[in-house]
């Protein structure tokens, strides 16, 4: 004889969809971000990720598939389960749980009926990489914590502890010795991080200084820095720019980006050298840009500095920004001297460079697949790849006719008021 909650996907549906349900009626969050995509096979990240004991629900499992800050919804009709799937989730594989398990009605229209009452919890995904895993950068320990007089979450950027960069070194040079590895981490914990943090905080000032509204809504506002005895930054708090909101189309944000990164260059006088796209984000406010810790300022003498000076020409070879602009540059597909001057240097150079391929190149990044309308083979991306070409290999590359961010924002506009006369005429 079967129970009433067996576990088929009709009663797996009713769970899920009395989660929903409850979430729509009382979190404003969930209103605004909810997942318009489909869970089952979808290739994209997820803001929400709807669970039952069913499921059997796995933090490591799950954590690839939710964008960060992105929630973990577990639903049963047993407080029991609910308790237990908490304390798995809790503080492990990056995760915290969010709310903690509370009743939620299963009954038509969300109706907590005799026998129909369910639990729920939520866990969000708050850290950028999964703990004990690697990314190919060395780079700062990153996570979402809530910010404790307004209760939002907030970005804690801050220095990796000495053990961290330490098995990190030894995963990357298996073959090195152990004093050779400690002594490396022990100046990039020291040094190089704190000076690169540091550096980050004064930039990110700048910004919301020099950059007019609505510009500086898009790059991050520093909310606190703690700092070590020297007065280097350790820890920076800043404001989470989310990636969501509505889909743009290609050629917007393509706009959006040489707009901004005009007003970072011109207004602001600071060049990014890093605008790969996991520097983009999307968020409701426009296109916006992050990770301002390899900027310089645009008059900036690094020589006064040999440690800045050693860092940075060690950065301008190893980068992965450099090592793109080397490659396309020794295959013919980098001719424009506003360009190419760029290579193995600190110029504004680079981040045209970065602009003008990552345009073309939002469907490629997780994060922002599902916020860009790309169509392969449409006008829009046929447009813009063209675009490139001629910002990238002009028919006179002495004399090139785009040498700065206003001229890419002017191409991008012209190619817009073109596509849509097109449009119009065909319509």
């Amino acid at each position: 004889m079967g129970c009433p909650w067996d576990w088929c996907g009709q009663r797996r549906a009713r769970l899920v969809g009395a989660a929903r349900r409850h979430l729509w009626r009382h979190d404003a969050e969930y209103r605004r971000y909810w997942a318009r995509n489909s869970e089952a096979g979808c290739p994209d990240l997820l803001d929400y990720i709807f669970v039952t004991p069913q499921d059997s629900p796995d933090p490591a499992a799950l954590f690839p598939r939710l964008r960060w800050g992105g929630l973990v919804v577990f639903t049963t009709p047993k407080r029991a389960d609910a308790v237990a799937a908490a304390t798995i989730f809790r503080d492990r594989e990056g995760f915290i749980v969010d709310a903690e398990p509370r009743p939620i009605g299963l009954g038509p229209l969300g109706l907590s009926l005799p026998g129909l009452r369910g639990w729920c919890f939520t866990a969000r995904k708050v850290q950028l990489v999964a703990p004990g895993r690697f990314t190919d950068r060395f780079t700062y320990q990153v996570e979402l914590v809530r910010d404790a007089a307004t209760g939002a979450f907030v970005v804690r950027k801050e220095v990796p502890s000495l053990e961290q960069i330490v098995n990190r070194l030894r995963d990357r040079f298996p073959d090195a010795d152990d004093e050779t590895v400690t002594s490396r981490a022990r100046k990039l914990v020291d040094k190089v991080f704190p000076v690169f943090l540091t550096r980050e905080a004064a930039f990110l000032n700048i910004l919301q200084r020099d950059l007019p509204k609505p510009y500086n809504d898009r790059v991050p506002k520093v909310l606190g820095t703690e700092k070590d005895e020297r007065g280097f930054v350790r820890r920076l708090h800043l404001s989470w720019l989310r990636n969501g909101g509505e889909p743009i189309s290609q050629i917007e944000f393509a706009r959006q980006g040489a707009d901004l990164l005009q007003a970072l260059h011109d207004r602001a006088g600071i060049i990014h050298l890093d605008l790969r796209l996991d520097n983009f984000v999307i968020t409701e406010k426009g296109v916006g840009f992050v990770d301002f810790g390899s900027a310089v300022r645009v008059d900036e003498d690094l020589q006064q500095s040999k440690m800045l000076q050693t860092l940075f020409d060690e950065m301008m070879y190893t980068s992965e920004s450099q090592k793109r602009l080397a490659k396309m540059t020794r295959k013919g597909k980098v001719t424009s001297s506003a360009i190419s001057r760029g290579l193995n240097r600190v110029d504004k150079a680079v981040d045209l460079f970065c602009l003008a391929v990552e345009m073309n190149e939002s469907h490629l990044h997780p994060d922002l697949k599902a916020l860009v309308h790309y169509v392969p083979d449409g006008a829009e991306a046929r447009a813009l790849a063209k675009l490139t070409t001629t910002i990238m290999t002009p028919s006179d590359p002495n004399n090139p006719p785009f040498k700065s961010a206003r001229d890419i924002l002017q191409g991008i506009e012209r190619v817009n008021t073109k596509l849509h006369d097109v449009a119009a005429a065909a319509g």
